[in-house]
């Protein structure tokens, strides 16, 4: 009975210790990816600094619209931040053809964040047309992430 009621102890000090050892190990990761609010990390993590596009157009879609609102709440919150709308565009077409896109791209979140409430003094538009790819391919996967507005907090 005694060896029963010392093993019982034993297993149970294991799994308190391990079970001490999971939260230190949970609290540690959550300490790595949390950012501080109304930081740049903070608004590229939680909010999100892009808007992608389909092919050959700048109207801005629904899940560009979700991203853009969520931009605009943020930016209201922390009012100290500039922002540059960079246009981008997928390596296809011509360099003046792109950047004439990418600069439509960066007007069109320009002015969705302009009608939501924010000053139009506090943003400004850059076209980079296909010269900034990110990432670098060609093929649908990378032509998709390159077609997009990223607003870069100054």
């Amino acid at each position: 009975m005694r060896m029963i009621k010392a093993l019982t102890a034993i297993a149970a000090m294991v799994l308190i210790a391990a079970c001490s050892s999971n939260s230190d190990q949970q609290q540690a990761a959550a300490a790595t990816t949390t950012v501080t609010p109304g930081s740049v990390a903070d608004f590229r993590q939680n909010v999100g600094d892009r808007v992608f596009f389909d092919t050959d157009m700048s109207t801005v879609n629904d899940q560009g619209r979700q991203t853009l609102n969520r931009q605009a709440e943020w930016l209201k919150k922390y009012s100290n931040y500039q922002v540059t709308i960079e246009g981008h565009c997928d390596e296809r077409g011509t360099r003046e053809y792109n950047l004439a896109l990418g600069e439509r791209r960066a007007n069109a979140a320009r002015q969705y964040l302009i009608g939501q409430g924010i000053p139009a003094a506090r943003l400004k538009t850059i076209s980079y047309g296909k010269e900034r790819p990110d990432p670098v391919g060609s093929d649908e996967a990378a032509w998709a992430r390159n077609r997009r507005a990223v607003s870069a907090l100054q």
